[in-house]
């Protein structure tokens, strides 16, 4: 049956597997092989029963399948294994034949593999693609970048799969990116504003449950209200629906048998480690990740939590809890969630600008947004704002200034600085809330104290500085001079 498919897939772990039933859906044929082949058949099998879909016992075999040119999407661990794949694959394809990485590769070794395929003239794309197990299955924010002569062929199989906005849900959230990787590096950035979200919500949530003492179910329906207005989002109808869940063992809420160690992958590490390079300050997602790590030195907390003391601690919550108007704090925390949220979004926009002009990418800030109003995991309503802001002014230089967010943000500010004093008397943590506090306020400062910096570092290593009354640099022989 050869030159049957219309695409293939390489890869039949829970994503690959969703992806194809989800292409099947939309009326294209889909060859799967997987390197263990006894998921090949498993899945013809079973989930792919009936459906067309061809199962693959090798790459030659797969490679027989496709209809010409060949589109071959891999959907397998981002590093060696890619790289392996495409060195697998490649001496079968021809020249004007795609490979799509769909994984979360890193964006230099995207460009790196399309410099390793260039001479063989096999079009390489890396395209990210978010939205889980579900959002695979029923339509994926999908981000797609690379060798722009791919973009054609792959256009009507990627956008009929990925999800749909709009008032008649008819506008896909996916859409060209932009060349080399840029595609895995926009989902990079979105993968590292998921870290600030999440990183922001369990910071609400210890301030209602630790601080102001709401249960599960008056927390369940505080997040339900809260995602009835501007915080309506992905993240936090998920969050609402935790609170609702019982533990089958013992019948307590799940979220309270749940140890208090968060994973993570690496994509968030390196939206900071990109941000540290083009010197742009990414502070929020950039604490979310060091807090990930905080949390997982559980020994050495519950060890340092019997020596070091915090402020009074239970007396200081027990007086708050009862001394507290509970519907205004709870008003407070999610002002402030908003607010933090907007600066998180901002730095993550400012970051794709930055690296756009490092690596001479031009994109479509508004059309980024619209990617992720739907299917993936940072869907939310304001997404919609995001993309008005950067149409109404693509060169906007920072969210924070567009009239929207330049307004909401001044509407929380004092709800969002009384919840920072609330927390630091009460010894909660909220490093993101307040990480965003401290962008907006050095952001916001004409004037910062980095001039003593810079006297510093010239007194030390004579490395020169600027001054306010005329141009130039300029050394001085501080020691010499000092009193």
């Amino acid at each position: 049956m050869a030159e049957k498919c219309d695409i293939g897939l390489i890869g039949l772990a829970v994503m690959g597997q969703n992806l194809i039933l989800n292409m099947a859906d939309h009326g294209f044929t889909v060859a799967a092989y997987n390197r263990t082949t006894s998921r090949v058949d498993e899945f013809i099998a079973g989930p792919a029963q009936g459906k067309a879909i061809v199962g693959c016992h090798s790459l030659d075999e797969f490679v027989r399948n496709l209809t010409k040119p060949r589109i071959a999407m891999l959907m397998v661990k981002a590093g060696a294994p890619v790289k392996q794949t495409v060195e697998q694959l490649a001496p079968l394809l021809e020249p004007g034949d795609i490979i799509i990485d769909g994984g979360n590769s890193y964006f230099l070794d995207t460009e790196e593999q399309i410099r390793n395929l260039h001479e063989q003239g096999i079009l390489y794309l890396g395209v990210g693609i978010s939205g889980g197990e579900e959002g695979a299955r029923h339509g994926p924010s999908i981000m797609p970048g690379g060798v722009a002569a791919a973009w054609p062929r792959v256009k009507p199989i990627l956008q009929a799969i990925a999800a749909k906005v709009g008032p008649n849900n008819d506008i896909p959230c996916c859409d060209w990116v932009g060349p080399g990787g840029a595609g895995h590096y926009v989902k990079m950035v979105h993968n590292g504003i998921e870290y600030g979200d999440m990183q922001l919500i369990c910071e609400a949530y210890s301030l209602l449950k630790d601080g102001l003492g709401l249960n599960n179910d008056e927390l369940y329906d505080v997040f339900a209200g809260w995602n009835r207005g501007e915080l309506d989002s992905y993240l936090i109808e998920i969050t609402r629906d935790i609170f609702s869940v019982e533990d089958e063992k013992t019948g307590n809420a799940l979220v309270d048998m749940i140890l208090d160690k968060a994973g993570q992958k690496g994509t968030g590490k390196w939206t900071s480690q990109q941000a540290l390079d083009l010197g742009v300050p990414t502070t929020l997602i950039t604490e979310a990740v060091f807090v990930r790590s905080l949390s997982a030195l559980k020994e050495n907390r519950v060890e340092a939590s019997k020596v070091l003391a915090g402020p009074g601690q239970q007396g200081e919550i027990d007086n708050f809890r009862i001394t507290t108007d509970r519907a205004q704090f709870i008003e407070q925390v999610r002002q402030a969630l908003y607010a933090a949220k907007i600066c998180s979004y901002a730095q993550g926009f400012f970051q794709l600008q930055a690296a756009a002009v490092e690596y001479g990418w031009e994109l479509d800030y508004g059309g980024i947004a619209n990617l992720w109003r739907g299917g993936c995991i940072i869907r939310a309503v304001f997404l919609e704002h995001i993309k008005d802001a950067y149409e109404h002014d693509p060169g906007l230089e920072n969210l924070l200034l567009d009239q929207y967010f330049c307004d909401a943000v001044n509407k929380s500010q004092t709800a969002w600085r009384k919840v920072v004093c609330t927390a630091a008397e009460l010894g909660i943590p909220i490093p993101a809330i307040c990480a965003a506090l401290n962008y907006y306020d050095s952001y916001r400062s004409e004037r910062l104290p980095h001039n003593l910096l810079q006297a510093q570092r010239d007194y030390f290593g004579s490395h020169t500085y600027e001054r306010i009354d005329e141009e130039g640099f300029f050394h001085t022989d501080w020691k010499k001079l000092k009193r």
